[in-house]
């Protein structure tokens, strides 16, 4: 089955392109023809003169991020975007989700959802609809919402995951606090899934783990790419009986978002690199999978630098940490193993009930899919996408900073020009508290 991937704004067609790279790459390297298959039949079609064409719609209200990333795919030689998959006008939206939603997103509405229904109709079967896009500008967040919602009405049986990659704490837009609140508080009603990755968290990873200097944000784009390509590759779910899963993201919401209260999805993967480090390292599945759970269960965000102190609840229920360090209680968590000797993983220590809240079971809670082929020139590489309190923290920092901004009624006059009023940002504030005290409650 196949994934049609929708790009949205900069940062939504920068990311989705260097997907679109490590996806093809790593299926052409793999070497076996089944996995080759599935990967290029879920993110690709072949073209009538052989060529690997994405399955995805570039959306943008500038057209530079656009043209960029069609350059950047044709010059690589190995897949390209479909020469009539995009869409771009010459004015953004100004930073300004209420731009985005009420008013580029209502206008192009029609040319947009005909790119999106000729990909689908290209699709043998459809698995569901991908967006990516950041939350703090105007485009990605705001037309990003916006083509969501008219996703949903168009295609109401089908899953929905959206990717949004959340900012810099520090401030990337002065709006950006409100932008997010408001894309998160509406995605949350029309999504089935939330992947997020933070600005803070990648760029740690390009200067601690990779030792990239200086960082630019093709860097932070490619270690997005790497982790969700190690989730959205083809694997082995336990009842597969062979053959690498049929709907990829079904398969990952049923596994993960079993509640509608809680559609957060943070992602792991480890080892993480130097691509010049890789060829001379060798890794056991029992330390890579020990690292990882301490990861989890610590909220530590890569594995130099794990918080080794925090230990899961006594018997009695109390949590066992040190120096104010808090467990990380979980909903779910799916766990995905690649490479070398992979049937071979004990994945154990992420089955124990400790780790999960008290009203589900670990059978029901945590998942593991495998698959023998190495991923993207890694022998072992495990990734944990994880349905937990991991960004219960980020979320928080979000609400507080915009309300704190809305308290003194701060930029409102910018988005009730475009019709957005202060109900509409008390509405999505009380969503958004709602979100916050749903997974608050996850250790009770």
């Amino acid at each position: 089955m196949s994934v049609v991937t929708v790009q949205l704004g900069q940062c939504g067609n920068q990311v989705g392109q260097e997907l679109f790279d490590v996806l093809c790459s790593d299926a052409l390297a793999a070497h076996r023809k089944t996995y080759s298959t599935a990967s290029c039949e879920r993110f690709f079609h072949l073209t009538s003169h052989g060529d690997l064409e994405a399955r995805a719609v570039l959306i943008d209200m500038e057209p530079k991020a656009i043209n960029s990333s069609m350059t950047k795919a044709l010059k690589g030689g190995r897949w390209r975007y479909g020469e009539a998959s995009h869409f771009s006008q010459k004015q953004g939206s100004g930073n300004n989700w209420a731009n985005g939603f009420c008013v580029h997103g209502p206008r192009h509405k029609d040319a947009v959802e005909e790119l999106v229904r000729r990909e689908v109709e290209r699709c043998d079967r459809l698995a569901g609809l991908m967006t990516m896009m950041s939350v703090a500008g105007g485009t990605g967040s705001g037309v990003g919402t916006y083509i969501t919602q008219c996703l949903r009405d168009i295609y109401p049986a089908s899953f929905i995951l959206n990717h949004l990659t959340w900012p810099y704490g520090t401030g990337e837009v002065i709006l950006q606090n409100y932008n997010s609140v408001l894309t998160l508080a509406h995605l949350y009603q029309l999504s089935d899934a939330i992947v997020v990755h933070e600005n803070d968290t990648v760029h740690g990873i390009c200067s601690r783990l990779l030792n990239i200097k200086p960082i630019a944000f093709t860097d932070i784009n490619r270690v997005i790419a790497h982790q969700l390509g190690g989730v959205l590759q083809p694997a082995l779910t336990p009842d597969s009986n062979g053959v690498y899963s049929l709907n990829p993201l079904g398969e990952l919401v049923s596994a993960l978002c079993c509640h509608p209260e809680y559609k957060l999805l943070s992602v792991s993967t480890i080892p993480q690199m130097p691509s010049s480090s890789v060829p001379y390292s060798s890794f056991s599945w029992t330390g890579l999978l020990k690292h990882l759970r301490q990861m989890l269960i610590s909220n530590t965000k890569m594995e130099e630098g794990i918080d080794w102190h925090v230990r899961p609840p006594a018997a009695s229920g109390r949590i066992r940490s040190v120096a104010g360090s808090s467990f990380n209680t979980s909903l779910a968590n799916l766990l995905i193993l690649r490479g070398k000797d992979v049937y071979c993983a004990e994945t154990g220590n992420f089955e124990e009930a400790t780790i999960y809240t008290p009203w589900l079971s670990p059978a029901e809670a945590f998942s593991a899919w495998k698959s023998p082929i190495p991923f993207n020139k890694y022998e072992k590489s495990a990734t944990l996408v994880s349905n937990s309190q991991a960004l219960l923290g980020p979320l928080e920092d979000i609400v507080r900073k915009a309300w704190n901004m809305f308290a003194s009624r701060a930029y409102i006059h910018q988005y009730d020009t475009f019709g957005i009023s202060e109900d509409n940002f008390l509405d999505s504030f009380t969503a958004l508290e709602q979100v916050v005290s749903s997974y608050r409650e996850l250790k009770s």
